[in-house]
């Protein structure tokens, strides 16, 4: 179990499949940039733990005694950070929210658009929920200033 307080027991808990608004996905962002930001730290670390594991792994048999030690105490650091790593996910998962590109930090809120599956997106250094996309897109477009934070989401066409 983390050290650190579930960050999600403070929000509301959304159900899966159940669409964010505009609104709440920026009010919810602050919390939502810290979790973002422990899991690419942790994801870093772990990239680092288990890099430096691999090396150790390959040689094991010939191992001295302070390398053996090393080795050990790399492997329950990735079992702890992978723990780490999944419960940071499932706070986000709880808020409604979902891990799109860990590379990132791409954060998408599920929404709808024109009755089709959307999201709002945030990634790390952005300020605030300010693009959106279909699901299955990488394209991400600017949200339109038109768009009325608490009404239903409908694209205009201009022909």
């Amino acid at each position: 179990m983390s050290s650190k307080p579930n960050r999600a027991s403070t929000e509301k808990t959304r159900q899966k499949n159940q669409t964010v608004d505009l609104t709440t996905a920026r009010r919810m962002l602050p919390l939502v940039q810290r979790i973002v930001s422990d899991i690419i730290h942790d994801r870093q670390e772990l990239n680092r733990f288990q890099f430096e594991q691999e090396g150790l792994d390959r040689n094991k048999r010939e191992l001295s005694w302070p390398e053996r030690e090393r080795r050990y105490t790399l492997q329950g650091e990735v079992v702890r950070l992978e723990g780490r790593i999944q419960e940071e996910q499932q706070e986000l998962a709880q808020l409604g929210a979902i891990l799109v590109n860990v590379t990132t930090g791409q954060i998408g809120f599920p929404t709808l658009v024109n009755g089709r599956p959307a999201f709002f997106s945030w990634q790390m250094g952005e300020d605030n929920v300010a693009y959106w996309h279909f699901d299955g897109e990488a394209v991400r477009r600017p949200i339109p200033p038109n768009w009325n934070e608490g009404a239903p989401i409908r694209l205009v066409s201009h022909r």
